[in-house]
């Protein structure tokens, strides 16, 4: 399984009732949205998703309904990581089982485990599964930090492994991740920011937030990098560059989700802990799309 160019790190979209269920039909008027525009592949049930709150079952529910609504034209890497080697073992046999394409297992948060750790986890996950795993590394949320040299130790003990989503926010991390690895693990980054410099330094790709919202630019973008026409490149990274950072003005996703309510694709509701951003937020955040937008016609 190769993997280049721009997959979207899908929100999960819910309706605004008294169980705040999982609104399906938002989420295939999303998927095909990502088709339209030209992605490369979705991530349902990332951090952007909002796994932590979801059920086990609705978890795997909306990987089943993201294998569907793709119907085999875009690859589907479902989110399975947790901070329970047992958990994950059983959430990636069960996406396998759904028919996605790939898993994607991020650090274990909150229980701190050690290099050593990590390497026991991911190792005994991807040796669990017969589909490629992309590793998930952003110490900003999980607070652990998975070195290059235990990432190389887990791939050269488990040849599914095949790529990284790198979210250190480091560039210089991706470029000793392509200098270690070479072709053997493929970097995909995992900060919208950093997309094009990590693509300069050997990256593959992205694991978008911004694309949820404009996924034919966000695929522009990096498919001119990946092409090395970096003048046109640049000149569209810059221009997304206030979207990519008002995506973040408050807790990812609720920025995307007012982006994609305003667009009137999904309501904004997200679950608790999270909140739906605040009115200054809101602002901003229009503000952006429309400067983009202005900017773009």
């Amino acid at each position: 399984m190769q993997l280049s160019g721009t997959y979207t790190a899908l929100v999960t979209p819910f309706n605004d009732d008294a169980e705040q269920s999982v609104d399906f039909a938002a989420f295939d008027r999303l998927v095909e949205a990502q088709i339209d525009g030209g992605v490369s592949g979705i991530v349902p049930c990332g951090t952007t998703g909002e796994t932590p709150t979801l059920t086990s079952a609705e978890n795997l529910a909306v990987i089943e309904r993201a294998v569907r609504a793709a119907k085999k034209r875009v690859q589907v890497i479902a989110g399975t990581g947790t901070n329970s080697t047992r958990s994950t073992i059983e959430a990636s046999r069960a996406a396998a089982s759904a028919g996605a394409d790939a898993i994607m297992v991020v650090t274990p948060y909150y229980n701190k485990p050690t290099q050593a750790g990590m390497l026991e986890h991911f190792t005994a996950v991807a040796k669990s599964v017969n589909v490629p795993v992309v590793i998930y590394n952003i110490p900003s949320r999980s607070v652990v930090d998975l070195l290059p040299e235990t990432l190389k130790q887990i791939a050269e003990a488990c040849p599914n492994v095949i790529a990284t989503k790198e979210a250190t926010g480091n560039v210089l991390r991706a470029q000793t991740l392509a200098q270690m690895m070479g072709p053997k693990m493929t970097v995909l980054s995992g900060d919208d920011a950093l997309t094009l410099p990590m693509i300069a330094c050997g990256a593959k790709g992205v694991i978008s937030v911004t694309s949820n919202v404009y996924p034919k630019e966000v695929s522009r973008a990096t498919s001119l990098a990946l092409e090395g026409r970096f003048a046109e490149a640049r000149e569209l990274h810059l221009r997304l560059l206030p979207v990519h950072e008002i995506m973040f003005v408050e807790a990812n996703p609720s920025p995307a989700k007012a982006a994609l309510a305003h667009k009137k694709m999904m309501t904004e509701v997200v679950r608790g802990p999270l909140l739906r951003i605040s009115e200054g937020a809101r602002e901003k955040v229009l503000r952006a799309m429309s400067a983009f937008e202005r900017a773009s016609s």
